[in-house]
């Protein structure tokens, strides 16, 4: 996918780049464009993936479109013949339409696009007839994306809570709760989408897409700071052993793979390679990794079926360290390649809602009242893990394989701000490593950086 890189200028500006390469294709040539408005690249960015990574039909680079050129309609013409008035096409219609005829996507996020478009679009645009411009503008998107950001309370309500949750649960004094900046973000490429297919029709149901150029509340502004909790060995320590019994185990191999959920819950016997070596010192050392090969999927009807993990780049394999060998092997013993290595006391597999109702909550509440000043969610296990990664100056590429991202960026883009911007590494990378104590005439003892 293409993204977005922020730089700025030595005279105070900003400029903002899209990046991709040609495609989509990890080989693919690396292509950018500048911007110097982030609305500006947003579009740009939407038109790069909607064209599958190629450069927008007649956009000319560091210019823009060509003149007289509205994309996805074609060249404007100075006069058009009259013609019958076309019969109305509804956004309900068309968007459902569209959904059930894309291709290269699972069913289940299928479902998920008609959840979304059910819940947040249909309620202010199902009713728009697409070919009437009039009847869906950029500021009609706008006052949509606001209302998102703001939530719609509930007038009638005695009481609203100040800050609701991000969850699914109803709370008091809102008819819709305000959304993330991420979903505000996900919902919008979707009405991009449907409206950029509109465009792109033969013939076109309408001129332009209303969703180009629309600014966006930016995720870094400080609001996603929830989403990630990094714990301390001391503090996984106090939670594992604050975790029921047959779970510890569990959690602390979590924390060591940095895997998914849905990746360690599906792992089998089978995935599992355990070998004995001779030490240096004459002793056994054990060495291990397992395979990441598949993954549960949930299925529209909220079924779960074993599947190929999230991404091409998701299948990995993951050096173990004894410790998390001598973690694994108790789950390994008199059990058949395929059966899971993490199961409940009847031997199923862990389901999510299971796992975390029965599980995760009552351990985090004991692990707090033992002590622990976070309220941990079990994916930030995985952001733990790369934090512990991190503070050993484990190469970022190394990072980004060993969790199966599919590019760097997406890597940098998480965790990049754990990366200590100034340390003695790159200090002595600038000036050189540090000389003896000199006194200067002041008599004050200073270091001497060689230059």
């Amino acid at each position: 996918m293409a993204t977005i890189n922020q730089r700025t200028l030595a005279d105070g500006r900003t400029r903002y780049w899209v990046k991709w390469r040609l495609g989509g294709t990890r080989d693919g040539a690396p292509q950018s464009e500048p911007f110097d408005v982030h609305a500006d690249a947003h579009t740009f960015k939407l038109h790069v993936e909607a064209a599958d990574h190629q450069w927008p039909e007649n956009w000319i680079p560091r210019q823009g479109w060509a003149q007289g050129w509205v994309p996805g309609h074609g060249w404007v013409q100075a006069e058009e013949d009259d013609e019958p008035e076309a019969e109305p096409v509804l956004f309900a219609d068309f968007a459902r339409e569209l959904i059930d005829s894309m291709t290269g996507i699972a069913e289940r996020t299928r479902a998920d696009y008609h959840r979304d478009l059910t819940n947040h679009l249909l309620p202010t645009f199902g009713n728009v007839n697409l070919r009437d411009t009039s009847q869906l503008k950029p500021k009609d998107v706008r006052a949509w994306v606001n209302q998102l950001r703001t939530g719609t309370p509930d007038p009638t309500a005695t009481y609203r809570t100040d800050t609701p949750s991000r969850g699914r649960k109803k709370e008091p004094g809102w008819l819709r709760k305000p959304l993330s900046p991420k979903s505000i973000h996900n919902l919008h490429a979707l009405l991009f989408t449907i409206c950029e297919a509109a465009v792109r029709e033969d013939p076109p149901i309408r001129p332009s897409n209303p969703a180009s150029r629309t600014r966006l509340p930016r995720i870094d502004d400080g609001e996603g700071d929830w989403e990630m909790c990094f714990l301390t060995r001391e503090e996984l320590t106090l939670l594992r052993d604050s975790m029921a019994e047959d779970v510890r185990d569990m959690v602390e191999v979590f924390a060591r793979t940095g895997m998914r959920y849905s990746e360690l819950t599906a792992l089998q016997v089978r995935d599992i390679t355990i070998t004995t070596a001779i030490g240096a010192n004459g002793q056994p050392l054990m060495r291990g990794y397992l395979d990441v090969r598949r993954a549960w999927k949930r299925q529209p009807d909220n079924t779960f079926k074993l599947g190929a993990p999230k991404t091409r780049s998701s299948r990995r394999r993951i050096p173990l360290s004894p410790g998390t060998i001598d973690l694994i092997r108790p789950r390994l013993e008199g059990k058949g390649p395929e059966e899971f290595v993490f199961t409940t006391k009847q031997g199923h597999w862990w389901r999510h809602s299971s796992f975390y109702g029965r599980r995760w909550v009552p351990g985090v509440q004991e692990a707090q009242k033992r002590g622990l000043g976070k309220k941990p969610r079990i994916h930030d296990l995985r952001h733990t893990h790369v934090a512990w990664l991190i503070d050993k100056d484990v190469h970022v590429f190394k990072i980004q394989r060993r969790l199966g991202h599919t590019s760097i960026t997406t890597t940098m883009d998480r965790y990049g701000h754990l990366v200590t911007d100034i340390d003695d590494t790159m200090i002595e990378a600038i000036d050189g490593p540090p000389t003896g104590p000199w006194t200067d005439p002041d008599g004050e003892r200073r270091l001497r950086l060689i230059s």
